[in-house]
């Protein structure tokens, strides 16, 4: 008896129509003959499908006891007492009731398959062990019912039942998944737009995953080697050097042209362990391929051209980025390079991209002076060659049995001067040149082995070789000289170009360009100093790196800007010739510490702009809307203190009312206007302390009318860290807002619910609603949303609610409700599980004082 086959269908969020398809999938098992039965489905009231177990043979479920509550699972024994083909269990997750055969669902799941059944289950991406903490936070909600993820993998067949966030939230508004009491809320919290794309995004990568395990499991099990291109994965081949973030960008590039695009950094070290890779450069190129959504690949491998190409086949890669070679054309003797030999025997299901870039031997370093151009190494192998090179030579003639003339010997050290120039420079050629000479006239002319020459001739021919050996010598010299210049001058080009560009595309940011400065002459700080005139301090306006000068006089370099400025840089001495980039530089830190100080000044102008914009507002809403309660008190007062007219006690309470509320309008209105006035100053100072929700909430709804709002403040809900003066502020002036704009016997629902480490206070109402390009501007100063009647308020509620939950930390969002109007949602951080103690709290004041 072999082992049953396991079906899974896997979806982002519930309702999306997991348990529709498992029992569809029964039917059409049912027509087709094949024995199937229901173990156990659970259908949560949902007509639709309630209406697809019609048809289908159910098997009993088993009750249990627990607590006093009665609940049923799934009859494992029943199940395997009946032995179909084919079982139908739903929520592959769940967690069985006490005293249940075994603790979990996916258990009993695996029993069934033991005896050979088939099973057909259903399951969530947020019930997968490994994504508990990404679900968690993503939504906020940590999820108790888990399965491993194993158990998922090894399914036979996995199944995506998809559906788009906004097609789930319609079936959700429609009553089709949630009853109607639980719609609202669960709209508003777990199934919102931006949830439900994350989880949707989760399943499909998940799946994604899965599908490409069962490819790699089919090409090992039939051996295929060559490249299928289901989707592009791009391996960029890494050598340590520079020129490495070029190719992942590149690489990067290419990948998002094409759907699922994946993209694999592969350095391959030999496994001697000898490198010229650095380290460091390494360690950013794999933060960056890492940031870029890609994966980085350390491989040991003597051959790297195998190697790469072993890597690309065995991930199934579809093309392969390689930079173009470092090498010198004479180094080409000693074979092809990597690219050459990867291009050629990739085959035809793999493509190589060869990258050409920019040769960097060392961040973005000017080319060094000469004395340092050619490095030691090569100095000394100039000297090699025109010193030992002729004496070598010299030595081979003199022992071969061959006469080739005294025009060919020439020809020969006349080589070896040229070579010793091109290593060596002047200095090495013109000793090779003497020292060849002098072995010419030695050696080969007549009379041998003595400093005299018999024939004139052989005088011209020494003379005319030491001239022309010191005069190839030069020119190849000036030659190198001339290349060097050019390199040098158009480095200093592409840096002053970069200077004039910053300078037009007004970038302003003065670090950056510090820190420009350390990397192009390899610095170890860069520091730009100032003082107010000359027997004040120094001070650094601006410093990057580690240990930056106090003083121009401590910096190993400094150059001068102006009268009180100074660009100082330690690590090394700068060549005289470098000195004319590091005074562009200079000048160009100048500019940008003036501009930086420009936008400060700018934004200062406009923070006062606003406040002016704010007064001129003030004042309009003193003379318009202040006036009408103003109004009302004086006509009221009049009309009480008026001795030709006798008022009833009846007409006395009346004017009374009318006073009173035109003074509790006037108490409102000035209130806020000064609370906005301590936000525009910068003056409010949150004291936060842990608070209960349902001791701020009810007191805030004082201010509407009796039966204008609903509550829902659970009483299992986390203390939050507020103020509370400030929090009841906030939701009375929200609450406030919305019962004014809410219809008449419709009340405002306020509700409260935890999700993770924060609590939402959701303010709802079945008003008009707002427009989506409206909803940040009601949060705005002095702006009033409609028809709002003057002496209805200044429009500074939503305002002052949005400053006073920002300086506690909080957020203030507006979105749509469900069927019409707005919900505010008031996000605030929920206290730990170790709250500070009451006493300590509660010497605290519950209102801020400024």
């Amino acid at each position: 008896m072999g082992r049953g086959k396991l079906r899974i269908y896997l979806g982002a969020a519930p309702g999306v129509g997991k348990t529709y398809a498992m029992l569809s999938e029964g039917h059409r098992r049912v027509e087709r003959g094949t024995d199937c039965v229901v173990a156990l489905v659970e259908h949560h009231d949902r007509l639709r499908t309630e209406v697809m177990l019609h048809g289908l043979e159910q098997v009993p479920r088993r009750t249990l006891e627990h607590r006093g509550a009665t609940f049923t699972e799934m009859d494992v024994d029943a199940v395997l007492a009946r032995r179909p083909a084919v079982a139908l269990v739903d929520e592959l997750a769940h967690t069985n009731v006490p005293g249940s055969r075994n603790s979990k669902r996916w258990q009993d799941v695996e029993e069934l398959l033991a005896a050979g059944i088939d099973v057909i289950s259903t399951v969530n991406i947020q019930h997968l062990e490994s994504l508990g903490d990404v679900v968690e936070s993503i939504t906020g909600v940590r999820q108790q019912e888990t399965v491993p993820d194993e158990v998922v993998r090894r399914a036979d067949q996995i199944e995506l039942v998809d559906m788009s966030p906004q097609a789930l939230r319609r079936r959700m508004a429609h009553g089709n998944i949630y009853k109607p009491d639980r719609i609202d809320a669960s709209l508003a919290n777990y199934f919102r737009p931006g949830n439900l794309t994350a989880l949707r995004e989760l399943a499909l990568l998940w799946t994604a995953d899965r599908v490409d395990e069962y490819l790699q499991q089919y090409r090992g099990e039939h051996g295929i080697r060559s490249t299928w291109q289901a989707r592009e994965r791009i391996v960029v081949g890494l050598t340590g050097g520079p020129e490495g973030r070029t190719l992942i960008r590149r690489a990067a590039r290419l990948a998002e042209k094409g759907a699922g695009g994946e993209v694999l950094a592969v350095y391959i070290a030999r496994s001697d362990g000898l490198t010229a890779a650095s380290p460091k450069e390494l360690a950013v190129q794999r933060t960056l391929v890492e940031d870029l959504g890609g994966t980085f690949h350390h491989v040991i491998g003597d051959d790297i051209p195998s190697g790469l190409l072993e890597f690309a086949r065995g991930v199934n890669a579809t093309q392969i980025i390689l930079g173009s070679s470092r090498r010198k054309t004479w180094q080409y003797m000693f074979g092809p390079g990597v690219g050459q030999t990867v291009a050629r025997e990739s085959g035809p299901d793999l493509d190589v991209h060869i990258v050409t870039h920019e040769e960097v031997a060392k961040g973005r370093g000017l080319p060094v002076a000469r004395g340092a151009r050619l490095g030691r190494s090569r100095i000394i192998w100039g000297w090699l060659v025109g010193i030992g090179g002729p004496a070598l030579l010299t030595f081979i003639l003199t022992h071969i049995d061959a006469d080739l003339g005294l025009a060919n010997d020439m020809l020969l050290f006349l080589a070896l001067t040229v070579a010793s120039a091109l290593l060596g420079g002047l200095r090495p050629a013109l000793a090779s040149a003497a020292f060849g000479s002098f072995l010419l006239n030695w050696f080969f002319t007549p009379p041998l082995h003595r400093v005299t020459i018999a024939d004139p001739k052989n005088i011209v021919a020494i003379a005319v070789f030491f001239g022309v050996a010191v005069a190839v010598a030069s020119v190849v010299d000036l030659a190198a000289r001339r290349t060097h210049q050019a390199a040098r001058l158009r480095a200093e080009s592409e840096v002053l170009s970069y200077l004039a560009g910053s300078v037009l595309r007004g970038e302003s940011s003065l670090e950056a360009l510090l820190e420009r400065v350390r990397e192009t002459f390899s610095m170890e700080s860069v520091a730009l100093l100032e003082r107010e005139n000359d027997v004040e301090p120094w001070t650094r306006a601006a410093s990057v790196g580690q240990h930056p000068a106090a003083r121009p006089e401590d910096a190993d370099v400094d150059m001068p800007v102006g009268e009180h400025l100074a660009l100082a840089l330690t690590g090394r001495v700068l060549p005289a010739e470098d000195r004319r980039v590091l005074g562009a530089f200079a000048a160009q830190a100048a500019v940008a510490l003036d501009r930086q100080r420009l936008v400060g000044e700018a934004e200062q102008a406009r923070k006062l702009a606003e406040g002016n914009k704010i007064r001129t507002s003030l004042l309009a809403a003193v003379s318009h809307d202040l006036r009408t309660p103003l109004a009302g008190i004086k006509a009221a007062v009049s009309s009480l203190r008026a001795d030709d007219v006798d008022w009833s006690e009846e007409d006395r309470a009346e004017l009374l009312a009318g006073i009173e509320d035109g003074a509790d309008r006037l108490d409102h209105l000035v209130g806020n206007l000064l609370d906005m006035s301590r936000l525009q100053t910068g003056t409010v100072t949150p004291l936060i302390r842990p608070i209960d929700l349902d001791e701020v909430v009810p007191m805030a709804l004082g201010g509407v009318p009796d039966g204008s709002a609903e509550l829902d403040i659970p009483e299992t809900l986390p203390m939050v860290s507020v103020d509370k003066g400030l929090l009841e502020r906030v939701v009375a002036n929200i609450v406030e807002n919305a019962v004014k704009y809410s219809p008449d016997g419709m009340p405002v629902n306020v509700s409260a619910s935890a999700l993770g480490d924060r609590v939402e206070l959701r303010v709802v109402d079945r008003g008009p609603g707002v427009p989506d390009e409206t909803k940040e501007r009601i949060f705005e100063p002095f702006q009033r949303y409609g028809d709002a009647p003057r002496g209805s308020g200044v429009g500074l509620g939503l305002a002052v609610a949005r400053g006073f939950v920002e300086a506690m930390g909080g957020t203030i969002t507006a979105e749509d409700t469900p069927g019409g109007g707005l919900t505010m949602t008031l996000t605030l951080k929920a206290v730990t599980r170790h709250p500070p103690s009451s006493s300590a709290a509660a010497d605290l004041p519950a209102r801020v004082t400024s």
